[in-house]
């Protein structure tokens, strides 16, 4: 169960012709897919709702502070990808410091991460889509536009044939899906910009007092909605104030989720040695600057307390007489999720592969296709699934999964780092984290502290899903392993 594969036989692994992936992508394919998957509707909605109820102007700090907690973890995901230039992100590096069984518990909880995240995503990018369409008068039947609006059997179309182009994409190759991906990031974080740029000149420094608001208890949570940590420990959250700041870093955070996904194509990196860290620390710190740009522009443009929750950027550029901002958000985020959703989807079948690869899932899965090199055949059968999914349920209550699969990847990355530097000093590493143990060690009490003020439900619902996935290791994954073959 603990046993470890070691990196040298997982590179050999990828140079097996029929498991082989095409290596196409550069520093820039990887900033552009880092940018791509974390700027979604966090920019949009996450600042204003934060900045209204938690953290008032100072939304700006904790968009910093949960820019250098993700940084904590990008530093440890950068050293393993350039060192262990295998799909797979954090189950690769989980194999190989940590043994099989961690190995697929963290490889079993990135499919549901990245499987949620896509179908989530992609009804999200239905619903703005619709937005827009209603916008000119378009109106889809209430029958095709999701389960949220029709009355008894709704399937949301838009969202399912999102879905199925994005894994068509896929299955062509990685140098079209960085090529797709390039143009949606150019015009998404255009209007980005734009907006922070338009917004510059509707702030009024009046908004900004006080910067920081007077502290107040939040409300107390009970039963399944309470944050762990409220029940273990009694710890009271507070909003505003400097603990507020806290508390907003700690929700803010999430808006940061998917620069672990550029980890997931180190194998089909040209040089991944030195173009891995670029792609995800450059992602994080772009996405970082836009945040903090546009939390800092949406609380100067209308006082926090006025703030709405819904539509905070769009409805302040309203409230300002100018509309037509309002249309040129809604229409960046339709934009901004179809990188997010492809991306995901590219996560979850590279992982897939990974695994079936290595005799854990079936070895079906594990053949590229002999002309474009990529996974085709978990990318369909996934593609397929996750159009259903998001087809025919609206699954909102099951984004919080997303979140603490992230958090819990993270520290399995972090911990690996750890292991690895002691158990195989010798490996070249042509990055290397700085401040390894310290480093390591904060961005794991970081996580799990992030994951402690996430509710119980998500804790039930996590653990549940976690011990499904032990039952298939044991009756079908251990026997099944090259590892256990091959009597290693």
């Amino acid at each position: 169960m603990f046993r470890t594969k070691s990196i040298e036989q997982s590179i050999r692994d990828t140079e097996e012709p029929e498991h082989a992936l095409r290596k196409s992508l550069s520093a820039l394919d990887l900033t552009v897919f880092g940018v791509g998957v974390i700027i979604g509707t966090g920019i949009f909605v996450l600042t204003g709702q934060v900045a209204k109820e938690t953290a008032g102007p100072a939304t700006a700090i904790a968009f910093a502070v949960a820019g250098v907690v993700c940084a904590l973890a990008a530093l440890c995901y950068a050293e393993f990808a350039s060192t262990v230039p295998v799909a797979g992100s954090a189950y690769t590096f989980a194999y190989a410091a940590l043994g099989e069984l961690v190995a697929w518990i963290i490889g079993w909880d990135l499919v549901l991460e990245f499987a949620l995240g896509t179908a989530v995503v992609a009804v999200g990018w239905s619903g703005y889509v619709r937005s827009l369409m209603d916008n000119v008068d378009w109106t889809m039947p209430e029958v095709l536009s999701g389960t949220d609006v029709a009355e008894g059997f709704g399937f949301d179309i838009l969202a399912f044939a999102l879905v199925l182009i994005l894994t068509a994409i896929l299955v062509v190759g990685m140098k079209l899906s960085a090529r797709v991906t390039s143009v949606v990031v150019a015009i998404k974080v255009a209007v980005v910009l734009m907006v922070i740029i338009a917004g510059l000149f509707f702030i009024k420094a009046e908004n900004y007092k006080p910067f920081i608001p007077p502290a107040e208890k939040q409300p107390a949570g009970s039963g399944w909605d309470a944050p762990l940590v409220q029940l273990l420990f009694g710890y009271e959250p507070t909003n505003f104030g400097v603990m507020g700041i806290f508390t907003a870093a700690s929700i803010v955070f999430f808006a940061f989720i998917g620069f672990d996904v550029v980890a997931t194509a180190a194998e089909e990196t040209k040089l991944p040695q030195r173009d891995m860290p670029r792609g995800i620390l450059g992602s994080l710190l772009i996405c970082t600057v836009l945040y903090v740009a546009v939390s800092i522009v949406v609380t100067g443009m209308q006082h926090y307390s006025e703030l709405s929750v819904s539509a905070p950027l769009a409805d302040a550029f309203k409230a300002t007489g100018h509309p037509f901002y309002a249309g040129l958000i809604s229409f960046g985020a339709a934009v901004g999720l179809t990188t997010v959703c492809m991306i995901l989807l590219l996560g979850q079948t590279r992982v897939f592969f990974a695994m079936s690869r290595d005799g854990l899932l079936p070895r079906f899965f594990s053949k590229t296709h002999p002309r474009f090199r990529t996974p085709y055949r978990p990318t369909i059968l996934l593609g397929v699934l996750i159009a259903i999914i998001a087809g025919f349920t609206s699954i909102e209550e099951l984004a919080t999964l997303v979140n603490i699969g992230t958090l819990f990847a993270f520290v399995i990355v972090a911990l690996g780092v750890l292991v690895l530097r002691r158990t195989r000093p010798d490996l070249p590493r042509a990055f290397r984290a700085p401040w390894v143990p310290v480093l390591p060690i904060v961005s794991v009490a970081a996580s799990v502290w992030l994951m402690l003020n996430l509710p119980v439900e998500t804790w039930v619902r996590f653990g549940a899903w976690m011990v499904l996935g032990v039952v298939i290791y044991f009756v079908y994954g251990r026997s099944h392993s090259r590892m256990a073959k091959e009597g290693r």
